[in-house]
């Protein structure tokens, strides 16, 4: 095999168990439950809430992820429009930096970065228009 590979081993001391809860409407919310190898609870990690949903743009679905506080999955959902507003914003401000960078770089014809990424190239290489990759 190649070295090359990412390294897929799984932390037993980090699993959680995953519920997914939604309105059908906005998105949802996944709770994560902290438990050990053995599929218990475990009391040492706190319980997380994560809100998923997209919103459409000129270039289609444009999906956000984001965390939510509370202590319980009410809080979460009370907190959901406020996180997903910012977690727009806060992408939008992204993609709008990534534009601006893009815009800045000059790309010649033969160079090092022509179409394939790194300096002067369209980000993560591919061309102009197949798509970004937000974190």
């Amino acid at each position: 095999m190649s070295d090359n590979l990412p390294d897929f081993s799984m932390d037993s001391q980090a699993l959680y168990l995953e519920e997914q809860f939604t309105d059908h409407k906005v998105g949802s919310i996944r709770r994560m439950t902290p438990v050990d190898a053995d599929g218990r609870r475990d009391p040492a990690r706190e319980v997380e809430y994560w809100g998923q949903t997209q919103v459409m743009t000129q270039v289609g679905p444009l999906p956000l992820s984001f965390e939510l506080q509370g202590d319980n999955l009410q809080q979460a959902a009370e907190g959901f429009a406020t996180a997903a507003r910012e977690a727009l914003e806060k992408t939008m401000d992204e993609l709008q930096e990534m534009r601006r960078q893009q815009q800045s770089s000059i790309v010649t014809p033969g160079s090092a970065g022509g179409m394939g990424g790194g300096p002067g190239g369209v980000p993560g290489g591919g061309m102009p228009g197949s798509g970004f990759h937000l974190p």
